[in-house]
């Protein structure tokens, strides 16, 4: 079982209102088998045999059609611990999924949900970073000034922050900075090392727009994803442009969830 480092993006899900429709949506996009024990309220989605992330079907109308993202953790209690006393939510408090391991759910101070993971028998994502899988994730909020301190306590990270060219700025460097990205503990912060973002939600949003987790899967080619998105019955919120790493897009499935798609700049080695 391949491990993964405290504090590191390790899973990804999906509720849907519609399990199966879910199914032959990302099957198209992204060529995704799927594999569910029978009459289960969820699917294992895989890309060329290896686990990629996950579909379920909502257990409540209420909830949101939403990608959600989870960080793996070595000890899920007091992680949880760790959120209440730096000022985020616990939601749902750690249980066991079977034996693949133990889950929990959480918000940060300004609200963006996502999920902590203890792994068991299950580590995670057995394929990343190639076209059909996770590659990068992102949290985009209101209240930087919370959220920051908020995840550098709970997981450990280092912030870089970074100009519009996608450059470390230096203290005291005159730039707009409005994106962070996070790099673990034990390596030299910096967009090299970096397993997720932070992004802000401007006033050109609508003010009742909630803070939310962004999830990334990489393609070969983001144009054709985003036309063949749309001919599965989904749509483009923001149409494929140029980003220093790469050309990315945000889509939104045939019932609504929103993720990214990413061409990397440069083809993995």
């Amino acid at each position: 079982m391949a491990a993964f480092a405290h504090s590191a993006p390790c899973w990804a899900d999906v509720q849907l209102p519609d399990l199966e429709a879910g199914k032959r949506f990302y099957g198209g996009l992204f060529g995704w088998t799927f594999r569910a024990g029978d009459g289960m309220p969820f699917a294992d989605a895989l890309s060329d045999g290896r686990l990629v992330a996950a579909l379920a079907a909502k257990k409540d109308g209420r909830m949101p059609t939403a990608w959600g993202v989870y960080f793996s953790t070595d000890d899920i209690r007091a992680s949880v611990a760790s959120v209440r006393e730096h000022g985020g939510q616990v939601i749902t408090e750690p249980v066991r999924a079977g034996r693949a391991g133990i889950v929990a759910e959480a918000a940060d101070p300004g609200g963006a949900v996502f999920g902590l993971w203890q792994p068991q028998e299950r580590a995670g994502f057995e394929k990343l970073r190639d076209p059909g899988s996770f590659c990068w994730t992102e949290v985009y909020t209101r209240r930087p000034e919370l959220v920051d301190p908020f995840y550098e306590k709970v997981f450990g990270f280092h912030g870089t922050d970074l100009d519009e060219a996608g450059h470390g700025v230096r203290d005291g460097a005159e730039a707009l900075v409005d994106f962070r990205t996070w790099s673990p503990e034990g390596v030299e912060p910096g967009a090299d090392t970096a397993v997720g973002g932070r992004s802000v939600i401007t006033d050109a949003f609508p003010a009742e727009m909630p803070s939310y987790f962004l999830i990334y899967f990489a393609v070969a080619d983001c144009d054709a994803a985003a036309e063949l998105a749309v001919r599965l019955g989904g749509r483009v919120a923001q149409q494929p442009s140029d980003i220093p790493y790469g050309r990315m897009a945000v889509l939104h499935d045939d019932q609504g969830a929103a993720f990214a798609v990413l061409e990397p700049a440069e083809p993995r080695p």
